[in-house]
C-alpha cells in the first residue's frame, strides 16, 4: 500500500449528492455570493473527489431569490419560482468556476435549456459524467415550479442511484428545537422520516422527505461550517444525524 493510501480513509459510499442552500454561499454577507465561502466549500468538495467518491450538487438561491419570498410579496408564484431557479443557476456556474479552479472537472446540468452555459438534463449522460468522476452540479430545481430544491435533489439523487444526500447546513445535525435559540436543544444521533414529517424538525420539506422515504434514501445531515467535516462524516467520523427509515 502506498502512502498516500494508507492515509486516505476509507469511505462507505462511492456516489454521493451534497445539497447546500444558497445562503450557504453568503458567508457573512446578508445577500449574494462570498467568493471565498464558495472557494472554501469547493476545497471541501475536493478533499471528497479525491477519495474517488462521485458527487452531485444541488444549491439553493435563496442568497440571490427565493421564489416563495417573492410570492408573499404579491409577485405571481409560477414566476417568482422560475426566478428561483435561474438563481440556482448562477449559484452553480460559481462552484463550477471555483471547483475547476481546483483542477476538478464539472458539469452544470441544467433542468432549464440555456445551452449557452449549461448542459441540458439528459438522465444517461449525467451518470456517464459522474462515472467519469466529473462532478455534477444539477440547477434550476426539477424545472418546475412549486417544488423546492430540495424535492429536486432529492429527485437527482434517487436518479443517478446515489447511496445517501449529503445536507450542509448551519447547525452539526437535527435538533428536536433550535439550537441557536434554545442551549438546552437535543440532537438526534438517528431519526425516522415519519419522525421528521410529523415533529416538523424541518429537515427538508415535506415532498422531499417522502420521496427519500418512499426510496429508502437515507439523508445525512451535518455541519457545512466544519472544515473537513464534509470529508470526516464520509470516514465514519465528526457530528451528524441521519434519517432514515
Amino acid at each position: 500500500m502506498t502512502e498516500a493510501a494508507a492515509m486516505t480513509p476509507a469511505t462507505k459510499y462511492n456516489r454521493v449528492l451534497l445539497k447546500i442552500s444558497g445562503e450557504a454561499l453568503m458567508g457573512d454577507q446578508g445577500y449574494g455570493l462570498h467568493p471565498p465561502t464558495v472557494e472554501r466549500i469547493a476545497k471541501e468538495v475536493k478533499s471528497v473527489h479525491d477519495l474517488g467518491v462521485e458527487i452531485c450538487m444541488v444549491i439553493g438561491g435563496g442568497n440571490i431569490f427565493r421564489g416563495l419570498a417573492g410570492s408573499a410579496q404579491g409577485m405571481e408564484r409560477t414566476t417568482a419560482d422560475y426566478m428561483g431557479m435561474l438563481a440556482t443557476v448562477m449559484n452553480a456556474l460559481a462552484m463550477q468556476s471555483a471547483l475547476e479552479g481546483h483542477g476538478v472537472f464539472t458539469r452544470v446540468i441544467s433542468a432549464i435549456r440555456m445551452d449557452e452555459v449549461a448542459e441540458p438534463y439528459i438522465r444517461r449522460r449525467a451518470v456517464r459524467h459522474l462515472e467519469k468522476k466529473r462532478v455534477c452540479i444539477f440547477a434550476a430545481g426539477t424545472g418546475n415550479p412549486y417544488f423546492t430544491t430540495d424535492t429536486a435533489a432529492t429527485l437527482r439523487a434517487n436518479e443517478m442511484a446515489c447511496e445517501a444526500i449529503f445536507k450542509g447546513t448551519k447547525v452539526d445535525g437535527v435538533y428536536d428545537s433550535d439550537p441557536k435559540k434554545n442551549p438546552d436543544a437535543k440532537r438526534y444521533e438517528k431519526v425516522t422520516y415519519d419522525e421528521v414529517l410529523q415533529k416538523h424538525l424541518g429537515v427538508m420539506d415535506a415532498s422531499a422527505i417522502a420521496l427519500a422515504r418512499d426510496n429508502s434514501l437515507p439523508i445525512i445531515v451535518f455541519s457545512l461550517d466544519e472544515p473537513g467535516g464534509f470529508r470526516g462524516i464520509l470516514a465514519g467520523q465528526g457530528t451528524y444525524t441521519t434519517v432514515h427509515g
